[in-house]
């Protein structure tokens, strides 16, 4: 701009040439001047947003550490690394794991390119130390993780080599346990695992695998430890735990494996022999079960109503508990109804004598089992007392204005009644409070016979557990069509209410809209067991037990199943864990590893048996309902032909910081 402003102030002009256009010219040269400042401005902006190159997708390197790796006879409690890049680390308390165990925990953090860890315990004399990073070091900028990376040296003469791995697993559902600690012990005592702390450690990764490295020749035990107290020893016992039958002997062997090296993701470039020490044993499967245990004790009691009152507990309990009267005397011994809650942790009683539960406060000594400070069961003996105020629900205020139709009262009598039951079902008849005794003869079911209703037999009884639920059961057969009905006022609660008028319709699904199923089993030949037919969400949709060498399943609805079978060792048709004090392994579970499709009007054989031990049972549970899915480490996914485009258009004002000249 200034060369062709002195160009212009130099140039002479004629006489002849009139003043107007002089200003045209200089008019003209100033355009120029700006359309050229434009161009240099706008090149300016471009030349400041380089894309920045290929994106580094390499994970940090390691370059050199103080001490050396396996370095013998260092005495010093920090361990410094340094990588060729900045570095971050994610959530190294929970991530970096320290072996021997460390009761304070260390100080590990990132500082630059350099990853420090400094020991808070005493050194050990004539120790390998290991500190497995895990997946928590990464780059700064791309977060490229370096997988698996670990650090170890001794202060002794000797560094420990060998190796174990294995997986561990949820006992009752082949859930891959991630986060939990895996130790070993050198101290074959039983007593070890509850009084010492591990000697060498790992922790499972997202797929429940562990590698527990330089470890010193011998012969250990092996556990996991869901470590709540972080004291690496079982002292709670809330704690989960996994315990192998069989001593753990490290050994190692030279072998090669087969390498393959690609072109691309079609193409093979080679296959190469690559040999490596093989660390033994790698198949270590532990499974991982809680035991059962709950320290008894009793909550709070309520009386929501004046004719009920609720004595509550943190556990079920195993019978019913009996309140002895203290400032009330009944007429009768049966002065209550007891009633358990669903979860049976809870008991109703239902006062059955007004002139009891007319009363504003009940004063009562119930015995009831509870643990003590040694966690043994023994009978304790509480005083308590139940008030309650009159509310317009309590039964004695339920009176009749005078000039009021209020109508009568009712029981509530509710069925589970729906148009279409399956051949299968039972029909549940619930009340809001106890009836007087109850007649079969009062429920009148009739069956369909071309345009008739016929009387048809069925079986009535109460539920087992809840003294306001009942049963109705008939061997219904496949398209039948019933009517169910209940006069009112026919059943009377203790109270002296009178329940309501029911009437439902029902039929029974047609055979063709069902499934069956047989699955043929081998692997189960002396103990019982049991086949769990499961949903989408491994919830159990039907039980059977295993007879003629397999599970049959008989009218399914269409659908995706799968399928878990459960060594019974006891017979008693449920899961039962295990025991570490008696050395009580949890009952075996197997599961079948394909989704099995039901249709209507089929008839499934499974043609190739299920061999309930094909398969190591950690890749047994199909990945569609495994709830712990392993998470994979990829790289992320770049744009290399429209990144510098994307970059320099969102951030496309020329005054903005794009101006570099």
């Amino acid at each position: 701009m200034f060369i062709l402003s002195h160009w212009f102030s130099g140039v002479k002009v004629p006489a002849s040439i009139n003043f107007t256009y002089i200003c045209f010219m200089k008019q003209t040269v100033k355009v120029v001047i700006g359309f050229l400042l434009l161009v240099l401005v706008y090149s300016c902006a471009n030349i400041g947003m380089p894309n920045g190159g290929p994106y580094d997708e390499n994970p940090p390197k390691f370059i050199s550490s103080t001490p050396n790796p396996n370095q013998l006879r260092y005495k010093g409690k920090t361990v410094e690394i340094l990588f060729d890049e900045l570095i971050q680390l994610d959530k190294p308390s929970e991530n970096v794991i320290i072996t021997p165990p460390q009761r304070q925990l260390p100080v590990v953090r990132a500082l630059g390119r350099r990853a420090v860890v400094e020991l808070k315990d005493s050194i050990r004399e004539n120790t390998t130390y290991t500190i497995d990073f895990t997946n928590a070091i990464s780059d700064n900028n791309e977060k490229n993780v370096l997988e698996n990376f670990t650090f170890a040296f001794s202060t002794g003469d000797v560094i420990d080599t060998l190796e174990v791995s294995g997986y561990l697993i949820n006992a009752e559902n082949l859930e891959p346990m991630p986060g939990i600690t895996v130790g070993l012990h050198n101290n074959l005592d039983d007593s070890a695992f509850v009084k010492t702390p591990f000697l060498r450690t790992s922790r499972t990764n997202d797929r429940g695998k562990f590698v527990i490295r330089n470890i010193a020749p011998g012969s250990y035990h092996i556990f996991a430890l869901d470590d709540q107290n972080r004291d690496y020893k079982f002292d709670q016992l809330g704690e989960g735990i996994a315990f192998s039958d069989s001593l753990i002997v490290p050994t190692f062997e030279f072998t090669s494996r087969q390498d393959t090296l690609w072109v691309d993701s079609l193409t093979i470039d080679t296959i190469k022999t690559v040999g490596y020490t093989r660390f033994m044993p790698d198949d270590i499967v532990l499974r991982f079960f809680q035991e059962k245990f709950v320290r008894q004790y009793a909550l709070r009691p309520e009386r929501s109503q004046t004719n009920r009152f609720t004595l509550h507990y943190n556990a079920p309990l195993d019978t019913f508990i009996n309140p002895v009267p203290l400032n009330f005397e009944p007429a009768d011994s049966s002065w209550f109804i007891t009633q358990w809650a669903d979860d049976k942790a809870s008991i109703h009683y239902w006062l059955t004598d007004s002139t009891v539960w007319k009363q504003d406060t009940l004063r009562m000594e119930i015995t009831y089992p509870a643990s003590d400070s040694l966690n043994v069961l023994r009978p304790k003996t509480d005083t308590i007392a139940l008030t309650v105020r009159v509310t317009r629900d309590a039964p004695e205020a339920r009176k009749k204005k005078k000039d009021d139709d209020e109508p009568d009262p009712i029981v509530f009598l509710g069925m589970n009644i729906k148009p279409a039951r399956d051949v299968f079902d039972t029909i549940s008849v619930v009340f809001d409070e106890p009836v007087m005794e109850l007649n079969k003869d009062w429920f009148l079911l009739e069956m369909q016979i071309d345009t008739l209703w016929e009387s048809a037999e069925f079986d009535f009884f109460p539920d087992s557990i809840d003294a306001l639920k009942f049963y109705i059961n008939r061997k219904w057969k496949y398209g039948e069509k019933y009517r169910i009905a209940v006069d009112s006022a026919a059943i009377y609660s203790v109270y002296g209410k009178w329940n309501n008028y029911v009437s439902e319709q029902f039929g029974i699904t047609q055979e063709d809209q069902y499934g069956h199923l047989w699955i043929t089993i081998q692997g189960v030949d002396t103990l019982p067991a049991f086949v769990d037919l499961l949903n989408g969400a491994d919830a159990v949709v039907r039980t059977v037990r295993v007879k003629d060498g397999g599970a049959l399943f008989m009218d399914l609805s269409p659908n995706k199943y799968y399928a878990r079978l459960v060594m019974d060792t006891n017979d008693n048709f449920i899961w039962d864990t295990g025991n570490y004090a008696d050395k009580q392994q949890p009952e075996e579970v197997f599961y079948y590893p394909k989704v099995i499709e039901i249709m209507k009007n089929w008839q499934v054989e499974i043609q190739d048996p299920w061999i309930i031990q094909a398969l190591p049972i950690y890749r047994q549970k199909p990945l569609d309902i495994t709830k712990n899915k392993p998470k994979e480490v990829t790289k992320q996914k770049r744009d290399y032909k429209n990144d510098g485009r994307n970059r320099s258009s969102g951030n496309s004002n020329p005054m903005g910081r794009g101006m570099g000249f």
